[in-house]
């Protein structure tokens, strides 16, 4: 409604505009017509008065031609005449009532006309008409007439104009406020509400205003826009729910991938417990373990088949697909799970694996299944840095840290992860490429490329980051950084 209502205010403030300048004009008209027939009637009869004082003046002399001015001044009742000499001094009975600076043209022949305020302080015309005889000028007739009912007459054509200008303001302004309201203003709310429900997310629903007009035309687009939307919406919903099922085979591929390299020392690993398991059952079975030794080989037995038991369930579960599902978790527990998972690997390259933290609080908001499988893979990108063997450490503590640009975050407290080994290092170059999916600096057949990128895709999910520092022969450092208590 306030666009109606500065619609409907400008176009009474035209309107205002255009009458004043009407009746302006038409009132300075009016003046003009009137003092211009003011003037008329006052040459008219100063002329008509002036040949016949002059001809009394020159029949009968000065005396009865002035008294004859007299009898004419009492015979007029608008006008007053008066008889003058234009070089009378000041304070005599015939001098003029206009200054003599402006009565010059009068000592010449000429009629004078002019607008002088009287002693009263009202506005008159007066008019000097010359009386020669003889093309001798004796003197001058005076012709003076109030303007009081001009100015009364200005003042009820103002009223007039400002009452007329009035009704036409409120007549037009309601016209133009109702048909504003019915064309503008209702058309816009529901425009507005539109727009509303389309930011909201609301696409169903066309609007029909019932207009021919620009308003209509913007409804239709509107209609439109929103179908458009939905669409494009409907296939972002498709794409996205592609894009996840592509990014869970994704990571379920390079969690198989991390399992197939943990093949040979998972082997290794169980190695010991079968070797234990077969020499007690031969003794058993050939009878070299009598009476408490039987029990005794049957206990080791058992304890074995756990321990291998377990570290196939590990496995499993490691390699198996999982739906996201974030807990409140322990992150030095993922870290801890995550080297003991690849210990055998560690172990069979010579890698010796450490975890440190401080003691102090580290527990989240996450899916650790998903951040052991990202652990995982900076820790087994560790071991394979290291082919002659060496020191692998993981450590958790708090630390408060400025998020990079692109996450738009302010700085506060994150959990930060360490992953730092003595390998031969990243290149310069390399480093701006590793997060990319299939990039690998790994010889043929260690590494797809992809388990940086998933693991940098899992953080950046829990609201993280990955920072990296290489350093060529000394080894890389991979730091994952977590909120504290995030749910997202």
């Amino acid at each position: 409604m306030r666009l109606v209502f500065k619609l409907t205010l400008a176009i009474v403030a035209g309107m205002c505009v255009v009458l004043a300048i009407h009746w302006y004009i038409r009132v300075r008209r009016e003046i003009s017509l009137s003092e211009a027939d003011m003037r008329s009637d006052h040459y008219s009869m100063g002329r008509a008065f002036a040949l016949a004082v002059a001809e009394v003046w020159q029949a009968d002399g000065e005396k009865l031609a002035l008294q004859l001015v007299d009898e004419l001044n009492d015979r007029e009742q608008q006008v007053q005449l008066r008889w003058v000499w234009p070089d009378a001094q000041p304070g005599d009975e015939f001098q003029p009532r206009v200054g003599r600076d402006r009565l010059e043209a009068l000592t010449r022949g000429y009629d004078v006309t002019a607008v002088q305020r009287d002693g009263d302080g009202q506005r008159r015309l007066y008019t000097y008409i010359p009386v020669q005889i003889d093309n001798t000028t004796l003197g001058a007739l005076e012709l003076s007439e109030s303007l009081a009912p001009q100015a009364a007459y200005i003042r009820s054509t103002v009223i007039a104009t400002v009452i007329t200008t009035g009704l036409v303001v409120i007549v037009c302004g309601a016209i133009a406020m109702v048909a504003g309201v019915y064309f503008v203003g209702r058309p816009m709310r529901r425009l507005r509400e539109k727009a509303g429900r389309v930011g909201a997310g609301d696409l169903t629903g066309d609007l029909d205003l019932h207009q021919r007009d620009e308003i209509g035309d913007l409804a239709t687009e509107m209609n439109r826009m929103s179908a458009r939307l939905a669409e494009a919406q409907r296939r972002l919903q498709e794409e996205a729910r592609a894009r996840v099922t592509a990014v869970e085979q994704l990571r379920h591929a390079d969690r198989l991938a991390t399992v197939g390299k943990l093949a040979s020392g998972l082997a290794h690993e169980l190695g010991t417990p079968l070797n234990v398991v077969s020499g007690r059952a031969k003794m058993v079975l050939t009878g070299d373990a009598m009476g408490e030794e039987v029990g005794e080989n049957a206990r080791i037995i058992v304890e074995q088949c756990q321990r291998m038991t377990d570290i196939i369930r590990q496995l499993l579960d490691f390699a198996r697909r999982r739906t996201p599902l974030k807990t409140r978790a322990d992150l030095a527990q993922i870290a801890d799970q995550a080297l003991s998972l690849l210990a055998p690997l560690a172990a069979k390259r010579h890698v010796d694996l450490n975890l440190h933290c401080n003691g102090a609080p580290t527990t989240i908001d996450a899916d650790a299944a998903q951040l052991q499988q990202a652990l995982a893979n900076l820790i087994v990108n560790g071991i394979q840095a290291m082919p002659a063997g060496g020191r692998l450490d993981v450590s958790v503590r708090a630390e408060h840290a400025q998020p990079p640009p692109d996450l738009n975050a302010p700085a506060t407290d994150y959990l930060r992860v360490d992953v730092r080994d003595q390998g031969q290092g990243i290149a310069e170059p390399d480093i701006h490429h590793i997060f990319e999916p299939f990039f690998t600096t790994k010889g043929i057949g260690e590494g797809t490329g992809l388990g940086l990128s998933v693991s940098y895709g899992i953080v950046r999910e829990h609201g993280g980051w990955i920072a990296v520092d290489s350093e060529i022969g000394k080894g890389s450092c991979f730091s994952i950084y977590l909120p504290r208590g995030t749910s997202t």
